[in-house]
């Protein structure tokens, strides 16, 4: 993997860019968020580690910036602040998964790992699924309904995509964190149902018939 650590603190960047290299990938490091959107601008990385708390700009600011530039390189944040408050915000700016400090390196070389699976996964993905009069291309990440092109984030797609894939199966909230934000945790968010309201507002508020669907007590599905 070509991986970028964005890491302002000396001791925990050098074991990082060790432990890393040892597993034969290859590593870059920006020391602030400046340097960090630099490199991620200019160059292509399968994974960005990035940590919250920089100097400048935070890791929060750069996931929001990177994904308002439709860039979706995966991230994974570190963080000291492990409330549900400070995750579900990570998360909502974009960010692929997180892990709070301290932690094992191991866990967090597995997450790495999971993540540029995935992203290999979806970019392999060239299809087209066809629910009604919407239409979603998996390759180009692009929605249509009604023959009009639908504008959603990099996660509202995820989201969508996840949904399409499944349709008329119904999902739950844990399989979506898993499947969409490539997270299994226990915790009281409601980042999955945050995420629902906004899709309906796009995929489903202007049009008559409704394609996703609410099943009290078990998640959703998506269907006509």
């Amino acid at each position: 993997m070509k991986l970028l650590i964005v890491e302002d603190e000396p001791n925990l960047l050098s074991i990082l860019r060790k432990g890393f290299a040892e597993n034969n990938n290859d590593v870059s490091v920006a020391l602030d968020g400046t340097t960090a959107l630099e490199m991620i601008y200019n160059y292509t990385f399968d994974v960005v580690v990035l940590d919250v708390m920089l100097p400048d700009i935070n890791g929060i600011e750069i996931c929001r910036r990177l994904r308002a530039a439709k860039n979706f390189v995966p991230i994974l944040l570190l963080t000291a602040l492990g409330t549900s408050e400070n995750i579900v915000t990570g998360l909502n700016a974009g960010a692929d998964d997180y892990l709070v400090k301290p932690f094992k390196f191991g866990e967090l070389d597995a997450r790495v790992n999971a993540l540029n699976r995935r992203a290999h996964q979806d970019t392999e993905k060239v299809d087209t699924i066809i629910i009604g009069d919407l239409e979603i291309n998996g390759k180009a990440k692009t929605v249509k309904r009604d023959g009009e092109p639908i504008v959603l984030t990099a996660k509202e797609f995820k989201l969508l995509y996840y949904l399409a894939k499944n349709t008329g199966r119904i999902v739950s909230r844990d399989q979506i964190l898993d499947n969409v934000w490539d997270i299994n945790f226990d915790m009281n968010t409601n980042v999955v149902d945050v995420y629902i309201t906004y899709l309906r507002k796009k995929i489903d508020k202007p049009y008559k018939t409704k394609l996703i669907h609410t099943m009290k007590g078990l998640g959703y599905v998506i269907q006509l």
